[in-house]
């Protein structure tokens, strides 16, 4: 079989060890960002599969016209909204996914949320310009962290508030706020007060039409001028614009991106890059060698047990079936 893997930035993929899966199997990784048709139909013509990197490439119907030979495409961790599944179901094309887990983008959260709060970067850049001890940061201890979605992520990360000595405010569903109170933290009494309270207000959301540009101007201003807003999920949480115009306003004073629109992000002025009082990351939140071996070796897995014509979980299984009857012991 000829798998094709797009957006192997690092050129890390053959490094890992479940890499030996594909063994035997004709492999093209390619290791830059590419969002244009023509490119893309050239290097998957004729690929019998892809595996794709969480989100880096989308794949629509314009796309899949151009490519006969794909069977199959192998999704790293869950399938998000840049898999067109009602065009892969009408051109044939099975759609299988893996898991996710919550340590490493738990533990990225946490990390920028030390670093934004101690302001570790300028000071850092300060020391290697030939400076000495630049500016001044803030510790953790007594302050009140507001997470917005109390799933495994926003769970994992209330446990390492309490290890700092803050206390926890969840806002989000019912269910999420039922959750906070049962392990211990407090639920917030309105979306207004939750806004309003925190000093440090994390996103845990996953991005549905539901949740798209859920965070708006108005909210932001809400929250206190020393307050810090953190965003390891979706950039695409917030309204367009709303960061910039509220941290414009003095509320909130400070934010911590590891996600951005439009990524990749390659312009060294992008307004966010340049603000003193935001600090980036591009999109490490999963992006660990241990969430490697398990992304990539379950999508791998996967390709073998479907080439195989074993059993498989498909995203789209009843009416692929419909298109591919081969499928159907499946």
């Amino acid at each position: 079989m000829h798998i094709a893997i797009p957006d192997d930035y690092q050129h890390v993929i053959r490094s890992l060890d479940c890499f030996s899966r594909l063994e035997g199997h004709r492999v093209s990784l390619f290791h830059d960002a590419q969002s244009d048709l023509e490119v893309l139909a050239q290097r998957f013509a004729d690929a019998d599969a892809l595996v794709l990197t969480r989100e880096r490439t989308r794949i629509d119907a314009d796309l899949l016209a151009r490519l006969p030979r794909l069977k199959l495409i192998s999704q790293t961790g869950k399938v998000g909204p840049h898999v067109d599944l009602e065009a892969c179901t009408a051109r044939g094309v099975a759609v299988m996914e893996g898991r996710g887990s919550p340590i490493a983008p738990a533990e990225l959260t946490w990390a920028l949320i030390l670093n934004a709060r101690r302001q570790l970067l300028p000071a850092i850049q300060g020391l290697y310009a030939g400076h000495w001890q630049t500016n001044l940061g803030e510790r953790l201890y007594g302050q009140t962290l507001g997470i917005w979605g109390y799933g495994r992520i926003g769970q994992r990360l209330a446990r390492y508030a309490q290890a700092f000595e803050m206390s926890v405010v969840v806002w989000g569903s019912q269910a999420s706020r039922d959750a906070a109170v049962r392990d211990g933290h407090r639920a917030a009494d309105s979306r207004q007060a939750f806004f309003a309270e925190v000093d440090v207000l994390s996103l845990h959301l996953r991005l549905t039409e539901s949740t798209r540009h859920c965070v708006a101007r108005d909210d932001l201003l809400q929250m206190k001028p020393g307050a810090l807003l953190v965003n390891t999920s979706r950039a695409q949480l917030l309204a367009p614009g709303a960061l910039l115009e509220a941290l414009s306003a003095g509320r909130p004073g400070y934010a911590a991106l590891d996600v951005l629109e439009d990524e990749p992000v390659l312009d060294e002025a992008h307004p966010l890059l340049n603000h003193p009082r935001v600090l980036c990351t591009p999109h490490l939140g999963y992006v660990e060698k241990h969430s490697y071996e398990l992304y990539f070796g379950d999508a791998f897995a996967n390709v073998q047990a479907f080439f195989r014509g074993e059993p498989c979980e498909l995203v789209n299984p009843q009416e692929l079936r419909q298109h591919r009857p081969e499928l159907a012991a499946q």
